[in-house]
């Protein structure tokens, strides 16, 4: 059975990263039949908190990501709340420490700064000296009935080498002197994060651990703590990092982290997992994606070693696409609390309209408000340009006032029927049909782009037509 998890920290909202991660481990899981756990490592107990979970199970439902055992869910490796899993990370502390594997150390963060720094001015990596290997069973004993503060540091090989055989990355190799005795305990009884996420993976029954390749240095100190338990590691895949643009790592200045504020931001769930999806792995030259097709071409020999590059003008694009594609009901459902904020309430069927009319040129949801605002404002000014290039000609008042006469003329009026007025007004005056639509869309938009003219002049109704080209005429 492949069981792959998703094991975020709730010391923040649910970032591009993470979400990234949660995804190919969802994909993997679903593309190979498996279980995607769901598991939140809240060890950290100063930063991690309750609104920092909410905000991860948030961004995952908002990308449609569900998990088979976890928070809300359970099953029958849990908890999986990490804290709630102390004793069990306590137990196999313990049983290191009996074994000869692991043992106490009472060095004071004063000594240990000392070291680093000493270690600094030699040039040379930072590294535990095992000062506290050395300890009797005697001066153990005594520190800790004397309650000395106290950590629990793994013992490492000191020679040999470890070998990771990435599912991506291929085969990596990490001398062991290049190592140091790691803590697993901290001083205040909870364990790190290298040994508890590998008690959990084992316990859980973790086949392929798929994370960031910042984990990467970690998986050594894993791969040895899995030997001294004897147990058999899962697969190790280490997807490449995502950059911005200028191919620093993505940060804030390179456009929002945060999962959850891109659908504030207005764009589709749909797209935002398409375009993380591409981050990182592709499936030759194709770009849309439904969720079924990338469950079903997603694979680790996909994933490339290069890192990713956010780039916001790409996911613009694919929110359009995604918009356009959607049923007409779910955008008016999407734009119409926005439309009614700004504009106050309106008939329902005119919104309906409204939106439709932009059903094609929206990129991110919010944009229908600035987009329509002369649907629902009558003053507004004219584009300068437009001004001169479309009111300052010998015929445009000609052309605003016999249109404002045939469109008062029009039953219904419907688009049908406003066209021909369009058509036979420009065969007339000699003139190419754009000659007439664009000082009349100036007219009633004040902008140079707008929906479909014969869209637009239904729309907006035959009285609001009226008095904007009257108004115009007077102007031009």
């Amino acid at each position: 059975m492949i069981r792959v998890r998703f094991a975020p920290s709730p010391t923040g909202a649910l970032h591009i990263g993470g979400a990234r991660t949660a995804l190919f481990n969802w994909l993997y899981a679903r593309n190979q039949g498996g279980q995607f756990i769901l598991r939140i490592e809240d060890t950290d107990r100063e930063r991690s908190t309750v609104e920092a979970n909410r905000a991860i199970f948030d961004g995952l439902e908002w990308l449609g990501l569900d998990w088979d055992e976890g928070p809300n869910v359970d099953g029958p490796f849990g908890p999986y709340f990490q804290t709630e899993r102390l004793k069990i990370h306590q137990d196999h502390v313990e049983q290191l420490v009996k074994e000869g594997k692991a043992y106490y150390c009472f060095c004071t963060p004063d000594e240990l700064d000392k070291k680093r720094k000493e270690a600094a001015e030699r040039k040379e990596a930072p590294r535990y000296d095992g000062k506290c290997r050395k300890l009797s069973e005697a001066e153990i004993k005594a520190r800790l009935d004397s309650g000395m503060p106290k950590v629990v540091r793994f013992m490492l090989p000191p020679m040999g080498e470890t070998i990771v055989d990435d599912k991506i990355r291929g085969k990596v190799v990490f001398q062991n002197e290049l190592l140091d005795d790691f803590v697993i305990l901290k001083s205040d009884g909870f364990p790190t994060y290298n040994f508890a996420c590998v008690v959990d993976d084992h316990l859980m029954e973790i086949s392929h651990v798929i994370r960031g390749d910042d984990h990467l240095s970690n998986t050594p100190r894993q791969i040895l703590l899995y030997l001294a338990f004897g147990w058999k590691p899962p697969k190790f895949a280490h997807i490449p990092m995502i950059l911005g643009k200028d191919k620093a790592r993505m940060s804030k200045r390179h456009g929002a982290t945060s999962v959850i504020s891109y659908k504030d931001m207005g764009y589709l769930p749909e797209a935002m997992l398409n375009y993380i999806a591409k981050l990182g792995w592709g499936f030759g030259d194709e770009e849309l994606f439904l969720r079924e097709d990338l469950i079903k071409k997603f694979s680790l020999k996909g994933v490339k070693k290069s890192p990713a590059v956010f780039d916001m003008d790409k996911l613009n694009w694919l929110n359009g696409k995604y918009i356009r594609q959607i049923l007409p009901e779910r955008l008016v459902d999407l734009c119409e609390p926005l439309l009614i904020e700004a504009y106050g309430n309106h008939d329902v069927e005119y919104l309906k309209k409204v939106v439709m009319a932009f059903h094609d040129r929206l990129v991110l949801i919010p944009d229908i408000v600035p987009l329509s605002s002369y649907f629902f404002k009558d003053e507004f000014d004219y584009d300068k340009k437009g001004v001169e290039k479309h009111f300052k000609t010998p015929n445009a008042k000609k052309i605003l006032t016999a249109l404002k006469e045939r469109l008062a003329e029009v039953e219904p009026f419907t688009k049908d029927k406003i066209e021909p007025v369009f058509k036979a007004l420009a065969e007339e005056l000699g003139l190419k049909l754009g000659q007439v639509i664009h000082p009349c869309r100036l007219a009633l938009t004040g902008t140079l782009e707008s929906p479909p003219m014969y869209d637009l002049v239904e729309i907006l109704g035959k009285k609001k037509v009226e008095e904007r080209l009257s108004r115009a005429i007077k102007f031009s």
